[in-house]
């Protein structure tokens, strides 16, 4: 095989691969994500990156940005919807180091991840369910 013909995937390559995945997921799973919107940047903005004390935007494969479900209350009223970010060249370019996962299994997990964080479990909740399975 020639790589000469491909070219790396583009935003909407990754939205499609995200929304792909968002899919496959269980029912059970994606019910309870509700209506997250799913949203893929090249990088997170300065604005990101300052807020997490991250001076290297590929430190950041994904965020999830909103009101997880475990502090939401029915007097929440006009807030914005729950958005999940993919960075597109941090996910790339650890697909690229890794060399040992799709790049689809990837963005599934980057995703899973963020959605986790939308069910309010922590950085480390979602490291612990991961080394369960």
């Amino acid at each position: 095989m020639t790589w000469s013909d491909r070219l790396a995937p583009s935003l909407d390559d990754f939205a499609a691969l995200g929304r792909a995945a968002f899919d496959a997921l269980p029912e059970g799973f994606r019910s309870l994500a509700g209506e997250v919107v799913i949203r893929v940047d090249d990088f997170p903005d300065d604005e990101v990156l300052d807020a997490l004390g991250l001076q290297d935007p590929f430190e950041l494969t994904g965020l999830y940005h909103g009101v997880d479900l475990g502090r939401r209350s029915v007097l929440d009223f006009g807030t914005q919807p729950s958005r999940v970010f993919l960075y597109r060249r941090p996910i790339l370019d650890e697909w690229a180091d890794r060399g040992d996962v799709s790049l689809g299994d990837l963005i599934t997990h980057v995703l899973v991840h963020e959605i986790g964080h939308h069910f309010g479990l922590s950085d480390d909740d979602i490291h612990r369910i991961e080394d369960e399975e």
